[in-house]
């Protein structure tokens, strides 16, 4: 089977308004996650809340997106990724407007558990159809475009708090909740109309659509033949979340998930609580802390730019093995000295975005590239459910860890964790430079080269490693 037409076509017009389409889901996640931690003070002010509550409606979207991945991402396997495209995004509009009307804190927790589970849908969608659609050499800088956009969103969650917050105090925390309704209304008008994925079209036997759907976006003719290197899948093949954890998959997922919940602790502790970390370092509390966090997401983005180069050109191996490497040192620091002069404070976490390029980009492409087009979508929802749930222990503990423990144990916790993350890349971290996804899906991809391996798929069992679609 071949889809070079699709793995070596030009960047079109239709990739970058895929790819702007795509990336409305990691924008409304950046901003769902990081507005909640903006509203929090007034909500718990107005409603009287003990930290536990508190808590548990900073992570109740983090334990939504655990239920949201493990459901939605086989599901995306089996019937398609247009299908639930847009399905999703209407029910972030709905909660999020619903979000006004609140007036108990279980009312909170029950719209923010299925704000979770929709964002949780979205990934398996989205980032599947993406990495299917894109130039296997355009793959890494697309996606990291992607991941840029998330913090751009969370960026934008803390300005737009901080500007309801000088208008209105801790009385606007309702329409802060609610302005995620105006941008999903956006990324829902642009998805309508994306066409589906050729692969997964083969995979389910539709050949002549595949070629059709080719043709008419790409403008490149293809035959059935071309396409049709291997007889498809029955619909028992795909999704098969079992197929996860068989094999060199079972391997791979192993260190998906522990180093994207390495890498994913920090960061939303630092999203959902921020303002109360800079707080307990010394820096003032309250919109200001705000608008520090903000600057610290933006430098998240930047941290994108040169990590995107270094994917490209050193790999993915060295590239991730590095960043965790170095996001150690500035939690190592921050432990250290507590007392430190604002400045300092915040200088330390935005050396820590800085370095977090590498691990951002690779928390979605590795899940994309690592698993063929029968279970890819289950593949990212199941590293999404488990890491979330991971993430959502963390981000539970971290105020009453800064309660008990006090600030300098939890930023060596955060510290201990990174650490972690960086043993499991030096152990698992793959190459998969330059490789189309029926390679990097189909067989084991050795970590010094990033040369093109031959397949070879006689007498080989698909569900063992030799998958084709």
């Amino acid at each position: 089977m071949s889809f070079r037409s699709v793995d070596e076509a030009p960047i079109r017009g239709f990739h970058r308004k895929l790819i702007v389409a795509c990336s409305g889901g990691p924008l409304l996640d950046g901003y769902l996650l990081a507005i909640v931690g903006i509203a929090l003070p007034g909500i718990t002010r107005e409603m009287h809340l003990p930290t536990s509550t508190e808590a548990m409606i900073g992570v109740a979207s983090l334990i939504g997106m655990f239920f949201g991945g493990l459901i939605c991402g086989p599901l995306t396997d089996r019937i398609g990724r247009k299908p639930m495209y847009t399905l999703d995004l209407l029910v972030l509009i709905v909660t999020s407007v619903l979000s006004i009307f609140a007036t108990e804190a279980w009312h909170l927790i029950i719209l923010r558990f299925v704000i979770g589970a929709a964002i949780a849908a979205d990934y398996p969608i989205a980032t599947a159809l993406l990495s299917e659609w894109l130039p296997t050499k355009r793959r890494a800088r697309m996606f990291s475009a992607v991941i840029i956009i998330w913090y751009i969103g969370a960026s934008l969650a803390y300005l737009v708090g901080y500007l309801i917050n000088e208008v209105m105090g801790d009385d606007g925390w309702r329409w802060m909740l609610a302005t995620a309704a105006v941008l999903a209304t956006i990324v829902f008008l642009l998805r309508v109309g994306t066409p589906e994925s050729p692969r997964w079209l083969v995979g389910a036997g539709r050949i002549d659509e595949a070629c059709k759907v080719i043709e008419s976006t790409l403008d490149t003719k293809v035959t059935p033949a071309e396409l049709a290197g291997s007889m498809p899948l029955s619909n028992e093949g795909r999704g098969n979340i079992a197929d996860l954890f068989r094999g060199i998959y079972l391997r791979r997922m192993v260190f998906i998930v522990v180093f994207f919940t390495c890498a994913i602790v920090p960061l939303f502790a630092l999203l959902t609580f921020g303002p109360q970390l800079l707080g307990s370092l010394g820096m003032e509390s309250g919109n200001e802390a705000n608008l520090g966090t903000a600057i610290i997401n933006l430098v998240f983005a930047i941290g994108c730019l040169p990590a995107m180069r270094m994917l490209d050109n050193i790999g993915r191996r060295k590239t991730i093995i590095w960043s965790f490497g170095l996001m150690v040192l500035p939690l190592l620091a921050l432990g250290a000295w507590t007392n430190a002069p604002g400045p300092f404070v915040i200088g330390f976490f935005c050396l820590y975005a800085l370095f977090s390029g590498g691990p951002s980009i690779l928390e979605w492409a590795y899940p994309n590239e690592l698993f063929p087009t029968r279970i890819r979508a289950a593949a990212v929802g199941m590293a999404v459910a488990l890491t979330r749930f991971g993430a959502a222990i963390g981000t539970f503990l971290v105020p009453l860890s800064l309660s008990t423990l006090g600030t300098s144990t939890t930023m060596y916790i955060g510290a201990g964790i990174t650490f972690i993350g960086f043993l499991a890349c030096i152990a698992w971290a793959e190459e998969t430079r330059n490789r189309s996804l029926e390679e990097t899906g189909a067989i084991e991809v050795m970590a010094t080269s990033p040369q093109p391996a031959p397949i070879s798929t006689a007498g080989s069992n698909p569900r063992q490693g030799a998958d084709i679609t």
